[in-house]
């Protein structure tokens, strides 16, 4: 890669905020940097064709967490840490469809459903008995009841015949959410570099050098970390990658699968989309072969995927696999996110823990702030 004269000039000299990451974080970090900076140049550097992390694989759902998922968070984390998280998810969404209008983003909030397996009921009565003590710990942030129980009235099969209901979650189009935000950026004077990996850090005394691509050397004034699950490359924070691969079905007729969908603690979950049946997970199924940052599918997730689909999902319903893929997320030992200044000019803002559709936009808008000089 050798940069001319005109691409050093117009792109890469004067930087004052590079950006790593053209994600949800990033770019809503870069919106809310020219807030405060209308002036400063600001370079979004994205090693990928388009984000190369979750932003533009995720399944599109507005969610801040199950029942069984907010019970298991309760065994590694305390009530009030529990309680500041789904705020922070909520905040995130809020502030997702305040900037992008859900029109833009064809937010639907058709409620969200938990399911258990018959071999699962146990998980089923411990997620009852403990429903109304999350509603009345909860209830601060959504001053209303979130969770109940409701009927199974998709025709799953093979479940308990009661699902946990929850009014409150929301879906969205994942590709718009992008586009938008992409649109917004470029109205804003951000400008966005696809196929530049940063693939090394340098910081000096008024300035960051980076590598582009192995090859060019360029530099900023600062540099705001936003790879999420490919952080481990630049940084020694504990965030790990997590692979999680998905599918979606060619159009059903009639469908009648209406809303969004866990199963298993939420390491699977699905929704309609297009007459669709979009869904994902089984990351549980092997953890180890998960962590990665390599895209790609495994032949024990995408059988059991087409299984739960033939089993659980639509018993009675012949369908059609269209297309598979995977995206990285990036998790840790704690579900808070990592927000933080790491050097006099160097910031990050990572570990999103699956939930970057509630909490992207949000942790953008920390990681800018970060910056502010008084």
């Amino acid at each position: 890669m050798n940069l001319s004269y005109w691409e050093r000039k117009s792109w890469f000299t004067d930087i004052d905020f590079a950006i790593i990451g053209s994600g949800i974080v990033g770019l809503s970090c870069a919106l809310s940097l020219r807030k405060k900076y209308p002036k400063h140049k600001i370079v979004v550097f994205e090693k990928g064709m388009l984000p190369s992390g979750a932003s533009t694989k995720n399944a599109g759902f507005a969610c801040f967490g199950s029942l069984s998922e907010i019970l298991d968070d309760l065994k590694t984390h305390s009530e009030k840490e529990v309680v500041s998280l789904v705020k922070k998810r909520m905040d995130g969404l809020r502030l997702l469809r305040n900037t992008l209008g859900d029109a833009n983003l064809e937010y639907q909030e058709n409620g969200g459903y938990e399911l258990f397996t018959k071999e699962n009921e146990d998980l089923f009565e411990a997620c009852y008995h403990q429903m109304s003590y999350v509603n009345d710990l909860l209830k601060p942030v959504f001053k209303d009841t979130i969770f109940s129980v409701s009927a199974n009235n998709f025709g799953f099969g093979n479940v308990h015949p009661k699902l946990i209901f929850n009014q409150f979650e929301g879906q969205i189009d994942t590709g718009k959410m992008m586009l938008g935000l992409v649109k917004k950026a470029s109205e804003a004077s951000i400008l966005i570099v696809n196929a530049a990996e940063i693939t090394s850090l340098s910081e000096e005394e008024k300035e960051v050098r980076f590598r582009l691509n192995h090859s060019e050397e360029i530099s900023a004034k600062n540099i705001l970390i936003a790879t999420n699950g490919f952080a481990k490359q630049l940084l020694k924070e504990d965030v790990q990658p997590a692979r999680a691969q998905v599918l979606i079905t060619k159009p059903i007729k009639n469908l009648h699968i209406k809303g969004t969908f866990h199963l298993d603690k939420g390491y699977y979950y699905f929704r309609n989309i297009d007459n669709r049946i979009l869904f994902g997970g089984g990351r549980n199924l092997d953890f180890k072969s998960e962590e990665t940052t390599k895209t790609g599918l495994t032949t024990i997730v995408q059988d059991r995927l087409e299984e739960i689909l033939r089993t659980t999902i639509l018993p009675n319903t012949p369908f059609e696999i269209d297309h598979r893929w995977s995206g990285i997320m990036g998790v840790g030992q704690q579900k808070k996110p990592i927000v933080k200044q790491l050097s006099e000019r160097i910031y990050c803002g990572v570990r999103l823990g699956g939930m970057g559709v509630a909490i992207g936009s949000s942790i953008g808008d920390e990681l800018a702030k970060l910056t502010w000089k008084t």
